[in-house]
């Protein structure tokens, strides 16, 4: 797969542009979003990824494209299970749900950035040694195993880490448990103040960085190239925050989703541990030949990981039936 610099850089300009209509748009003014404004921007974006494999498909032909939406799968479904750590942390702060948009757009966008990073990292590794794939592979087993044990101990988990946060950013920067509008700082007594939206921000952030170093290996185990990586990211982020509002009320219903997300990153960390294994060159391994084990396709892999969502999500609605108007969640941050 051969992309210019010219097709890099159109690429680039369009995501930074879509984000920038995003907050012009919608989260310039605070507001709270209604169903129909979090369902319709919810479509068009997917819409948009979904037409962006076409175009793949056109430009450099069905194999990459089946590579290219096998990764926006998994990327999307990761995000998924991303929001309710948002739910979690816009609870914690109590974050008042008009200023929530800004908070979750600023924090997908330094996502996007954060993961643009690891994805140069690990084109640069993957190019240079092989045995890479053994690690991600070892990596995502692990982090299947360790998903599995803290599945239904998030909040735990996750109140822990804000805890932390909050503490390290007091130590260092003055704050104020008040908000102030949407403003990231402001002045107390004349002095600057950080508000805790931009706490709130700051544990967003750092939530990111995690999920990039989950996420990042796992679309590597889908596709080598660095491009797919990079779309297929920046697409499944892409209407996050549009799917946070639509749908934050009906996580508590996924209840089977780790296990879900657990069994594909078990199942990519497999995949790449046999690429490994095909293309190895450890000497101490079969004498630093390549080992003839079956290796698994991408239409293969897309259908398992579709297949374990649906499993995992008919199930999830069906253990939770009638539970949900009952036990909503609250996202108002309020």
């Amino acid at each position: 797969m051969h992309v210019t610099a010219l097709e890099w850089m159109i690429t680039i300009l369009v995501i930074l542009g879509l984000f920038v209509f995003d907050f012009f748009a919608h989260v310039r003014t605070p507001h709270d979003p209604t169903f129909k404004e979090s369902g319709t921007w919810s479509a068009v974006y997917i819409g948009l990824a979904l037409a962006f494999g076409g175009f793949v498909a056109w430009q450099w032909g069905s194999t990459f494209a089946g590579e290219y939406y096998a990764g926006f799968v998994t990327e999307k479904a990761l995000s998924v299970d991303n929001l309710f750590i948002f739910v979690i942390i816009m609870a914690t702060f109590a974050v008042p749900r008009i200023y929530q948009q800004k908070v979750l757009l600023i924090g997908i966008v330094l996502a996007l950035v954060m993961r643009g990073i690891f994805i140069a990292v690990g084109a640069a590794a993957i190019s240079a040694f092989s045995w890479v794939f053994y690690l991600f592979g070892v990596f995502l087993v692990y982090t299947a195993v360790k998903l599995l044990r803290e599945s239904g101990h998030e909040v735990e988990h996750e109140e822990k880490r804000d805890s932390r946060i909050v503490a390290l950013a007091k130590r260092v920067l003055p704050t104020t448990d008040s908000y102030d509008g949407d403003k990231l700082v402001t002045r107390i007594d004349g002095r600057r103040a950080v508000t805790p939206l931009l706490l709130a921000l700051l544990a967003i952030g750092f939530a990111d960085l995690l999920f990039a170093l989950d996420s990042i290996p796992a679309i590597y185990g889908l596709t080598a190239e660095p491009y797919i990586v990079f779309t297929a990211n920046a697409f499944a982020l892409m209407g996050l925050r549009q799917l946070y509002f639509l749908i934050g009320g009906l996580l508590d219903r996924l209840v089977y989703l780790s296990y879900g997300l657990s069994a594909i990153l078990a199942f990519i960390g497999v995949k790449l541990v046999l690429h490994a294994l095909h293309e190895n060159t450890l000497p101490f391994i079969n004498g630093g030949r390549h080992v003839s084990v079956p290796e698994i396709s991408t239409p293969a892999s897309l259908g398992v990981i579709l297949g374990i969502l649906i499993v995992a999500t008919v199930a999830s609605l069906i253990k939770t039936r009638g539970a949900a108007a009952s036990r909503p969640v609250d996202i108002s941050g309020e």
